[in-house]
């Protein structure tokens, strides 16, 4: 799928990745996880200075790989809960729709793809714009918008299909990413950081769960707290520990609902706050791991915050 100004196949530069079918995962009228949130970054995407982003379509994921992060038969529950019509609960929060197989089998096939290109040098980096999300998804539970947790398979995948060792996450959504967490805090060459509000769902993140050996490092932040704050938390906790980590590739649970306009939370970040985290975080790639970045898209309810937030992350990512 090529979008006006995409660039020549040999031309390293940054990926876009994502699908019409993610649009077709619908949980219902009312829902903020609903797929204009989609629709509004595309939109934003197609703007003349994201002329020099590929656009790349995001392949169907073949259901084996999710199993780098989750179990076979919790694989095939998920799978097997998508109603052939009308909608299903997985709980209160997460709901399936007939597109929903293929949007989630989408969401993380684009970042396999984004994975295996970025791992080639085919690419410097990549953004997928994908949904349904992914960093609630525990091993064996779906939960908060998420069925399978895109960002921790595609990081396991760089490890098992790409030989890049340290895998590390970064999670700036206002939710804590505890499926992430719950997947890489028992392994010391898989990395987990956060900054979320706190206290707010999932209620998970606390500073004192550090994982096997201060491999996870959480940074929560009350709620009120903006730029300073968070700036504050990445300088002094966060971007210390990921540059002591030194990884072999930097993925990013890129979530905008911290923004002081989004209406499910309580922080005050703005735009030039994922400007320039996505710049540090570029910076330590250079460094530590020739500048592999691969970032997937989770929260972010207000559609004008998430898509000039979205497009700022994009920016910075293409001026790596």
């Amino acid at each position: 799928m090529k979008a006006p100004g995409s660039t020549p196949e040999t031309e390293l530069t940054t990926l876009l990745l994502t699908h019409p079918a993610c649009l077709d995962h619908d949980p219902g009228h009312g829902h903020p996880e609903r797929p204009e949130r989609l629709s509004a970054i595309l939109a934003a995407l197609k703007a003349p200075e994201f002329a020099a982003l590929e656009w790349r379509e995001a392949p169907m994921a073949d259901p084996g790989l999710l199993t780098l992060g989750h179990p076979p038969e919790f694989v095939d529950r998920i799978l097997g809960m998508i109603p052939p019509m009308g909608r299903a609960m997985i709980d209160g929060d997460t709901i399936v729709s007939p597109g929903s197989r293929e949007a989630a089998l989408r969401a993380a096939g684009a970042v396999f793809a984004a994975v295996d290109a970025v791992a080639a040098g085919q690419a410097k980096n990549a953004f997928c714009a994908i949904r349904p999300p992914g960093h609630h998804a525990e091993p064996e539970q779906a939960m908060g918008f998420c069925l399978f947790n895109n960002v921790a398979v595609g990081g396991l995948h760089a490890r098992a299909n790409h030989g890049l060792r340290r895998v590390a996450v970064v999670d700036f959504d206002v939710h804590h990413g505890n499926g992430t967490q719950a997947i890489f805090e028992r392994d010391p060459d898989l990395f987990y950081a956060s900054t979320h509000q706190w206290p707010l769902y999932p209620g998970t993140g606390a500073e004192h769960e550090r994982g096997v050996g201060d491999n996870v490092v959480n940074a929560p932040l009350p709620p009120g707290a903006g730029s300073v704050e968070f700036r504050r938390a990445l300088e002094r906790i966060v971007l210390p520990a990921l540059d002591g980590f030194a990884p072999d590739i930097i993925l990013i649970s890129a979530g905008f609902d911290a923004h002081r306009d989004d209406p499910l939370a309580s922080l005050n970040l703005v735009e030039a706050d994922y400007a320039w985290v996505t710049a540090e975080l570029c910076k330590l790639a250079d460094k530590h791991c020739g500048g592999r970045v691969v970032s997937s898209l989770e929260g972010g309810y207000d559609l004008r915050a998430l898509a000039a937030s979205a497009a700022a992350h994009v920016q910075a990512l293409m001026a790596a």
